[in-house]
């Protein structure tokens, strides 16, 4: 006799559609929101599929909006989704939507930059770094505003294992302007290739899976969207505290059409910025000729080990900002700073 296998997908009831929805609740989006809605199932359905099985997941969906790519997310089967939405006129949309589905959506009215994710979810789900992903995901099709000071602030989250990665290495699956996807992805030497990449791609492995076309989105943005998935590594390629890295690599990209040696010299105070700076690539063994795009992540490593050594041995270093320092200078005043011989490590005290 054969057995019959029992489907155990989860099926929502008959709802009204997205658009009708939008009509419903007489909801727009708003333009100083960068909200775009997204209400082709068919795409939403997609973007969840890159996620991997949802299957008795747990999920975080970050603005949800009116709920398009809610409903795919409870269709594949999660088993709790918690949903974060700042903006009041969704919540009535999101209420219909947890009655159809009961038991498996909770709603947070709230900013996903504040709300903390890390108590958001059972701890018996939590998995040691060094293990398999834990059942947790994180989903959203984010505003344009957000979603590049939101991934900044999740891969130092990544770096401390902090926020929704006191869990392990939870795994996101985000929507960014097709050109941000495209830079978090770019692989060296590449036109694309920027200070994103290299703090993306030294915490996690970074895929962009498909792109969809503005077309898609009601109202119609000006560029079209990038699908990226997300990853964290066992172990990051730099180890070093992600400030100290954010600052090395943001230093290098800020002169991207110079060589590599203009942007390290800003590391370093005017007085002693050659010198310091011919010390840092010297010691690195980084060709201070090299275009910063043309920088690989071992080159990217070799530098925050050396600079991290010189902040050891130096420690207002890592505060220092040429910013500040050329500001003072234009309203007449000096930056306060060690004796020029405590920067080559000889205490000015104790030279003959």
């Amino acid at each position: 006799m054969t057995a019959v296998r029992k489907l155990v997908s989860f099926r929502l009831p008959p709802l009204p559609t997205i658009g009708e929805v939008i009509k419903l609740y007489k909801l727009r989006a708003e333009k100083q929101l960068s909200q775009n809605f997204l209400l082709d199932m068919r795409l939403t359905d997609k973007i969840v599929r890159q996620a991997g099985s949802l299957r008795d997941a747990h999920v975080c969906e970050v603005g949800p909006g009116p709920g398009g790519l809610t409903r795919s997310i409870l269709s594949a089967g999660a088993a709790d989704l918690l949903v974060v939405e700042k903006d009041t006129r969704f919540i009535p949309g999101l209420e219909l939507l947890s009655e159809a589905a009961p038991g498996k959506l909770r709603i947070v009215h709230g900013d996903i930059l504040t709300y903390r994710l890390d108590k958001g979810f059972p701890r018996k789900i939590i998995k040691a770094w060094e293990d398999d992903p834990p059942d947790l995901h994180i989903i959203g099709n984010l505003p344009f505003s957000v979603s590049t000071p939101l991934i900044i602030r999740w891969l130092e989250n990544i770096s401390n294992k902090s926020g929704p990665f006191a869990y392990g290495r939870t795994r996101l699956t985000l929507t960014f302007q097709k050109e941000v996807a495209e830079r978090l992805t770019a692989s060296t030497g590449s036109r694309q290739r920027s200070r994103l990449s290299v703090m993306a791609q030294y915490l996690c492995t970074v895929r962009n899976c498909f792109t969809i076309p503005g077309r898609a989105f009601l109202p119609k943005p000006k560029v079209d969207v990038g699908v990226v998935h997300f990853t964290p590594l066992a172990q990051p390629q730099i180890q070093q505290p992600f400030k100290l890295v954010e600052k090395v690599v943001r230093n290098a990209f800020q002169f991207r059409k110079k060589y590599c040696r203009k942007g390290i010299e800003m590391l370093f105070p005017e007085a002693e910025r050659l010198k310091l700076a011919e010390e840092l690539l010297r010691e690195a063994d980084i060709d201070p000729t090299l275009l910063p795009t043309k920088l690989t992540i071992a080159n990217f490593r070799a530098l925050s080990d050396s600079y991290a050594r010189m902040c050891a041995e130096n420690p207002w270093l890592l505060t220092y900002d040429f910013r500040e320092e050329r500001r003072l200078k234009n309203l007449g005043r000096k930056m306060v700073m060690p004796p020029t011989d405590t920067l080559a490590g000889t205490p000015a005290s104790t030279k003959r």
